[in-house]
């Protein structure tokens, strides 16, 4: 019998991070601070991320866990798709980042294509939302859920941005190197075939 040992983590994590908000109790938060430190020492082994990283990352996380929105923009001009490479690992992804709070899902990704790329463009419809552990991508710490939204030019100029080092557009034929933590091929392709076939139904999970 295999078990999914990084699932695993993050659900103890998770276990621990309510029980340590909600227990008035100092001896059940005890024993929740000893789940956490099980759970970080499993994601350092199947991550290899340091456990000092670990904790720093879920130090800043209180209440009841909900999972992280990762926001990603889908721009064609005509077969060809808009994307960005990315300064921390030189790769390529779609345009888009984190959730802000306070901004709709097409509010940022409006923002995120502006910053990353220098195109004006308006939000049309959601294509895609996607459990991240569902696909591809390599091990994660936190459970992330996709948005994948199609938009459309109004303005603007190609440009770099902070977080970017180079931005085009590109066929499915001739992708650059991907950025996996970020997109997929499958990915890349689910969108396209969205697009030719102007599928209005929203994909998941």
């Amino acid at each position: 019998m295999s078990f999914d040992w990084l699932a695993i983590a993050k659900r103890l994590e998770a276990i621990a991070q309510t029980g340590l908000y909600y227990s008035n109790d100092d001896y059940d938060k005890e024993r929740y601070e000893e789940i956490r430190i099980i759970s970080h020492q499993i994601l350092n082994e199947y991550t290899d991320t340091p456990l000092i990283k670990i904790r720093e990352i879920f130090s800043k996380e209180t209440g009841y866990p909900t999972p992280k929105v990762d926001i990603r923009a889908v721009i064609f001009r005509r077969d060809k798709i808009l994307m960005v490479r990315e300064k921390s690992d030189g790769q390529w992804s779609l345009p888009g980042g984190w959730a802000d709070i306070g901004l709709t899902p097409s509010e940022v990704a409006v923002k995120e294509v502006e910053e990353e790329t220098g195109l004006i463009v308006t939000a049309e419809r959601v294509l895609a939302i996607l459990d991240k552990k569902c696909h591809q991508h390599p091990p994660s710490l936190l459970h992330v859920y996709k948005i994948f939204i199609l938009c459309k030019e109004a303005g603007g100029s190609l440009a770099s941005g902070i977080e970017t080092t180079e931005v085009n557009f590109f066929e499915l034929s001739g992708l650059p190197p991907l950025s996996a933590e970020r997109i997929t091929l499958e990915q890349v392709r689910m969108v396209f075939d969205q697009y030719k076939k102007g599928n209005i139904n929203i994909l998941f999970d």
